[in-house]
Parts: C-alpha cells; structure tokens; sequence
C-alpha cells in the first residue's frame, strides 16, 4: 500500500449473468482524503461499493486496508463494519419502526443487556452535536427523508470508522443540510478518516473533494486531482463522448410554451390534507412548466394533490374546460393524467416484477385485471420503450430490482408513456442519476412537449428547471408565493421569491 493509503483496491472484478459489472479496477482512497466516485447509471460505482462493503462478493482482485498486512477479505456487512468502513446509501436503509436511537445503535448492543437510558443519552448528544432535529426516543419513520438520511450519517460517523462512504448522501437534502454534512466531512478529514463521495452534483463534488475516480462501463477511466479535472472533461470522461452544450437543449424557442386556449387541466382553489394551502394552477397544450421551492416547501405536495395522490380538501378542477372530479388516482389516469412520483423506490417501481410487467402496469390498471394484456403484446410494449429510451437491461424478464437507479427512472417513465397521457407530471426524474441520462430525460420533456402533450417538471436543481419549463411556479411553506415567466426565469429571481414571496 501507499504509505498515506487508508484503502487500496487492485484489480476488482464482480460478474452477473451477461453483465460484466467491473472489470479489473483500481481505486485508491488516501488519509484524510474526500475522493469522489464519478460515472454514468450502470458505470459500476453501486457495484463497488457493495463489493467494498461486503453485500457482493467480489469475483476477482485485491482489498487492502491500512493495519492489515495481508489483503483482508470483505464477505458480509458485518467483515466491512469490523474492517472500520461504514457506509451511508442512497436509500435509506434503516428500520422506520425503531426510535431514533435504536437506529442509530442497532448491532451494537447485546439484547437484554442494552442500557437503553446510556443508549438515548449518546444518541441525543451526537444528534445534537450535528444539529439534527430529532429525539432519540422518537420514532424514526415519523422524521422526514432528509432527517432520517441524517440519523444513517450520525450512525455511520459514531462508529468511528477509518472509511466514511457516502453513496448520494444529499440527494434528499436541502443546502443548510448539505452544508452541515460538509462541515461534519470536512471535521472527520482533519481526523484522518477517508470519505468516499457517490453524487451527481458537479457542484457538490468541486466544492468538497480532493480527487476524483471516474468509471464507465465498469471500467475505470481514470484517477484525477480535483484541480485538473474541469468540469467539461468530468463529464467527457463520464460519457466516452463530447458533451453538447447542455443550454441548447431546447431546438426551437418555442418548445415548451403555452399554446393558449382552453387549458388542458386548470385548479381553483385547491388544497389538501398534507397541509397544502389553496393555490390556482393551469397547464396549457404543449406547455413545460413546474413547480420551485426549497425541501419541504410544498412541490410534491401540490402536484400529488392534482393527481389525487392526497385527499383533496378543497378546490375545484377541470379538464379542456370541463368540471371533472379526482378523488383518486384511478381518476387521473383515465383521465389522461400521468405522474411518475419522487421516491421511485417507494411508490414507482416493483422491484420483484420483471421490467416488462413494470412497463405495462399502469396500462394495465387501466384497462382492468379482468382484461389482461396478451403476453405477445405485452412482450411488443416492452421492446419498443426499451429500444426508445435505450433502456440498459439484459431484457425485458429481469427483475428492474437489478436495474441501475437511472434505468428504473426510465421504466417507469415507460410505463406512463405507453399509457399515452395528454399532461404529465414528472416529479424529480433526474434525481440521483447520471449527467448522460438527465440530457435525454429533459430532451424528452421537450419532444413530448414539442407533440403537444403538457408537462409539469420538478427538480432540486434550478439550472434543470431553467433549461427545461417555460414558467415556474414557486412554493414556500406550502404555499405557492409567485409565478415567473420570461425574463424573470433565472436564478436570482427564483431565490428572491422563495425568500420574500407574499405572506
């Protein structure tokens, strides 16, 4: 090993059937060291890390681990744990039946032995050293994502580990969040302690690494100093190919614009039981628009309430002009309302169901379990989407469990295509996917928009919404505080509303 190494991986190999998930990869993680794991959905980088962390064993290679002569062998979770590697995923992997403190301590207690008023008192010091808002007595599945994302970090940092891995840790974070989990890196790299960094937030990774690893394919493409690496070439070397410029996404001006008329769906006073205050809406034909705001603001909130997703304790709304009633989803979809929702883990995909049976599954809703799809049409539906949205899967009877992240956004999306809806409701499709995948997906948006079909875009990141909606809509507190359009369709703009929109 290299006398500042922390970790040192030769050689990593991890097959699945037809699949050659890694091929012979290197990754050096150095002392005191944030170095962020880059590449496209499907790049190897779960894989990886799973190999890492003992939930695959790898099929060829070498780990080594500062204070380990030899090379050590990583069979189960439990080999990484008490080889000093802890790791935070993407999604949350905690038990939300438990407090807060049991989460944060769970396998490292011994049964009836547990000094629970010990275990409480430790908790609630870290918790409060993080400045996490959460009792440790407290349910865990009552905090929101982005507390119990934080619980996962406190966990993973209170094992004092030699190894931090954090696979997408901001994802469900809003920035006063993200800048806490900064700080506390940065703490734990003046101890020593090694952080390796899975995101898709360019930003992100210049502001906080020292280096960056760049798989493709399962291979590795490269190591590189953070400050010889620009932007351009990250991404160059993410995709094997020259990036277009991501602003001239849009092929006209005109894509994603209101076509005027009789709105295709218009809500007057709408208001939910999630606590959404009443708020107008329309969408015209072939119009992008989307909803703002800052974590917890109220976005997913609003658009659930349209799809009737939530109860819907007030308001009224019409399709082309027309009163219609939307006490459930059944009722937005056969009313040509489609809506691919934010937590594809939780409410998208079924991950024990094959991609095919994914894809047809709202279809099949619709026409009814006592018409089922023949399985030759079936089979036809399945190939189409899997071909038009380049789909990565060894077919159509793999489970979408074995999916990369991105590959089940796009089977979903699949699924509310085949459907062919007139409005669309896209809640966060990019999130936690590569640069690559995020070009086609808003691409995507606009062809669709470009057919005449309406769409409403959600994303966390403003440089998307910017690039893909022709008028956004901007949430604070669950209330919509304004609507932007032209030239007040930047940064500046939009941060001013959320900051003093009408009270």
């Amino acid at each position: 090993m290299q006398d500042n190494a922390v970790l040192e991986l030769r050689g990593i190999c991890k097959y699945f059937p037809g699949v050659k998930a890694l091929e012979n990869v290197d990754f050096t993680l150095r002392e005191g060291e944030i170095h962020a794991l880059m590449g496209e959905n499907g790049a190897g980088k779960s894989t990886l890390i799973k190999v890492l962390t003992g939930v695959y064993e790898k099929d060829g290679g070498e780990i080594y681990i500062k204070g380990h002569e030899k090379a050590v062998a990583i069979r189960s979770p439990q080999d990484a744990q008490n080889a000093g590697i802890s790791t935070v995923y993407q999604e949350i992997t905690l038990c939300p039946n438990l407090t807060v403190a049991e989460n944060m301590y769970i396998g490292r207690t011994k049964g009836m032995g547990t000094n629970w008023r010990k275990m409480n008192k430790g908790a609630e010091k870290l918790l409060k050293n993080l400045g996490i808002p959460a009792k440790p007595t407290q349910q865990l599945g009552t905090c929101s994502i982005a507390v119990q994302q934080m619980v996962a970090i406190a966990r993973a940092v209170d094992m004092e580990c030699k190894v931090l891995i954090l696979d997408e840790p901001t994802s469900s974070l809003d920035e006063g969040e993200v800048a806490k989990l900064f700080k506390l890196m940065r703490e734990l790299q003046a101890k020593g302690v090694g952080i390796i960094f899975v995101t898709h937030f360019l930003d992100q990774v210049y502001e906080v690494c020292d280096r960056i690893t760049v798989l493709r394919d399962g291979h590795l493409e490269g190591e590189y100093p953070i400050g010889q690496l620009p932007r351009v070439e990250l991404v160059s070397k993410m995709l094997g190919k020259e990036l277009d410029d991501m602003a001239s996404i849009r092929t006209s001006d005109t894509v994603g614009m209101s076509q005027g008329g009789t709105p295709v769906l218009e809500a007057q006073g709408l208001a939910s039981a999630e606590g959404i205050k009443p708020f107008d809406f329309a969408i015209h034909k072939g119009e992008v628009n989307g909803f703002t705001g800052l974590l917890g603001s109220g976005r997913s909130e609003s658009v659930r309430a349209i799809f009737g997703a939530d109860r819907v304790t007030g308001g009224k709304v019409m399709m082309d002009g027309k009163p219609v009633k939307i006490r459930k989803p059944l009722d937005a979809m056969k009313l040509g309302i489609g809506y691919l929702p934010e937590d594809r883990k939780r409410d998208g995909i079924v991950g024990d169901l094959s991609v095919r049976d994914n894809i047809i599954l709202a279809y099949q809703v619709m026409r009814g379990f006592f018409h089922p799809i023949p399985r030759a049409q079936a089979e036809k539906y399945a190939d189409e989407y899997i071909r038009l949205l380049e789909i990565k899967t060894a077919s159509s009877e793999t489970p979408i469990k074995q999916l990369s992240g991105g590959n089940q956004q796009k089977v979903i999306l699949a699924r509310w295509l085949l459907t062919d809806p007139k409005y669309l409701i896209l809640d966060e499709p990019t999130r936690g996917i590569d640069v690559g995948t995020k070009t086609e997906i808003q691409k995507l948006v606009l062809h669709l928009a470009e057919d005449g079909k309406s769409v409403t875009f959600i994303s966390s990141e403003l440089d998307e919404m910017l690039r893909t909606c022709t008028r956004l809509l901007v949430m604070r507190d669950r209330k919509m505080v304004g609507e932007l359009t032209g030239e007040d369709l930047n940064q500046t703009k939009i941060m001013a509303t959320i900051a003093g929109g009408e009270n």
